[in-house]
């Protein structure tokens, strides 16, 4: 299982995912152009002495991340999602993808997703934010699949 992130704008927000990920030991795919500069203080700062241990790929384009991605489905979180994701049934070779903080994923990754899964709000309420989402997703999947770390 993997993270997929589609060119975040929010430097915190990326290093505390990456951070949530070293301590899951996931993978992070990270498509660009990225919204900051990857030797951002406040990325540092969220990800702390996680960053390092990160099992991270940076790729140019999402075109890019399609040539090198492995087997596995595209389960992309949006709040225009028709199904929750607490009745999804994640499979371990799962890409957990999440779009800008600003404006999501364009049009033609939404059709290229297997998945698009919403996490329910309250109604009127738009969104939650990026790290929040990713860890609520990426929690469900490792029950679901077993793939939470023993120790």
């Amino acid at each position: 299982m993997r993270i997929v992130l589609y060119q975040p704008d929010i430097p915190q927000n990326t290093g505390t995912i990456l951070r949530m990920a070293v301590c899951f030991g996931l993978g992070v795919d990270i498509i660009e152009p990225c919204g900051f500069l990857w030797d951002d203080k406040l990325l540092k700062r969220a990800g702390m002495d996680y960053l390092p241990k990160a099992l991270m790929t940076k790729h140019l384009s999402w075109e890019d991340f399609l040539a090198h991605k492995a087997e596995g489905r595209l389960v992309l979180l949006t709040t225009k999602g028709s199904q929750p994701y607490t009745q999804f049934a994640f499979q371990p070779n799962d890409f957990l993808l999440f779009g800008r903080e600003s404006c999501g994923v364009p049009d033609e990754v939404h059709q290229r997703a297997d998945a698009r899964l919403r996490i329910p709000m309250q109604e009127g309420e738009r969104s939650l934010n990026l790290a929040l989402s990713c860890a609520i997703a990426t929690a469900e999947a490792l029950r679901q699949t077993g793939q939470f770390p023993s120790a």
